[in-house]
């Protein structure tokens, strides 16, 4: 039976603690876990977009019904619940940005910047007033105490660990966030659920972008940046177009599906140029990476030129091995692969870990092309139109 480790989340009984609640399973364990080790739970749910438009669509996030299912978590449980309206905030930080990053030829992380602008600041500012001693999430991660503060660490369960799109915290935050689940697996957390009778215990998890529950993302890119969809040629690496496109907003460097062109070997997006509206595309080999260049780093173990790092540039890629080219200067870094990567995408993050433990990373900018393979350099499009 999975009880929380009070002690090990640096907490107290009697202690108040605000649960960020999205109506899913992982958010619900978390919040009755603490309550039932004695915390003074206070959950918050937040509408982050006009959920009438997303209402009976079953897995995504923050819609009316999750939003109702918190509640009702809530109640079940017996502690207070809010619903919070960060709507204008989270178009501005979080919808606004994710499409103009498809205009400019960028593939963007919607779950890290909601992290970054929203709930690990504004919600943290709430919970601070609310005279909370932690903001606690369902995400699946570690956080360990260290000798210079908190640490964050990857989830024990490999297979749904999130830290990656928790890079972006800070020191100050880290050291106020709790992740009660970062030691279970999902099974775990169903079984918890399904002990403590929760509401949502056999509730779907949740699959989509949760502002985008219905359609495709690109309907929601091209009605907030139009450009997006401006239709331009398909060009291959040897320099033929093989055909046109519908926008570079449906297109993301390392895609395979949904080129319609054909060639006689597989083809792959290798690069965007959001100023000329031209898709690169190319083999495997011509969009290979040796390295690249990360801005906006946030840093929670400092490495150094040359340490060996665990290097993971796409959530849903394993993390490979590579190093610290050159000495981290603010928020601007260097890294090389031991081994070429495809599919390194400007817009998406790299991540550096050692071990276990996460310790920083930053927004891809551009990339250097593996030496000795042939085609373009495949993304100085993408950051000249960004």
């Amino acid at each position: 039976m999975a009880e929380i480790d009070l002690a090990g989340l640096a907490l107290a009984p009697g202690e108040r603690v605000v649960v960020a609640m999205s109506g899913g399973v992982d958010s619900a364990v978390t919040a009755a876990l603490l309550k039932e080790a004695g915390c003074d739970v206070v959950g918050i749910t937040l509408q982050l977009y006009d959920h009438g438009q997303a209402a009976g669509k079953k897995g995504a996030c923050c819609a009316g019904q999750d939003i109702e299912d918190a509640r009702n978590v809530a109640d079940a449980i017996g502690i207070p619940h809010y619903v919070l309206d960060f709507e204008a905030r989270f178009k501005a930080a979080v919808i606004d940005d994710f499409a103009e990053s498809y205009a400019a030829g960028r593939t963007p992380i919607p779950c890290v910047r909601c992290n970054q602008r929203v709930k690990f600041r504004d919600l943290l500012e709430v919970a601070r007033e609310l005279g909370a001693v932690a903001l606690a999430t369902g995400h699946y991660a570690r956080r360990v105490g260290g000798r210079a503060g908190a640490e964050l660490w990857r989830a024990r369960d490999a297979q749904k660990d999130q830290s990656y799109f928790l890079f972006a915290t800070t020191q100050d935050q880290l050291d106020f966030v709790r992740f009660p689940l970062g030691a279970l697996d999902k099974a775990t957390t169903r079984a918890v659920a399904e002990r403590l009778a929760l509401p949502v215990a056999q509730k779907p998890e949740s699959q989509d972008i949760c502002f985008v529950p219905t359609g495709h993302y690109s309907n929601i890119v091209g009605k907030l940046a139009p450009r997006a969809m401006r239709k331009g040629a398909i060009l291959h690496v040897d320099g033929r177009q093989l055909g046109e496109h519908a926008g570079i907003g449906r297109f993301t460097v390392g895609q395979r599906r949904g080129l319609k062109v054909a060639e006689g070997e597989p083809l792959y997006v290798v690069g965007l140029d959001a100023e000329e509206a031209i898709v690169h595309v190319g083999p495997r080999a011509a969009g290979l990476t040796s390295g690249l260049t990360v801005a906006d780093c946030n840093w929670l173990g400092r490495p150094a030129a040359g340490d060996r790092l665990a290097i993971k540039h796409r959530y849903n890629e394993p993390a490979v091995t590579g190093r610290l080219a050159a000495p981290a200067i603010g928020e601007s870094a260097r890294l090389a692969f031991d081994e070429p990567q495809a599919g390194v995408a400007p817009g998406q993050a790299a991540v550096l870990y050692a071990g276990e433990r996460l310790l920083g990373g930053g927004w891809i900018e551009r990339t250097s092309p593996a030496r000795g393979k042939a085609g373009i350099e495949p993304h100085a499009a993408t950051v000249l139109g960004a």
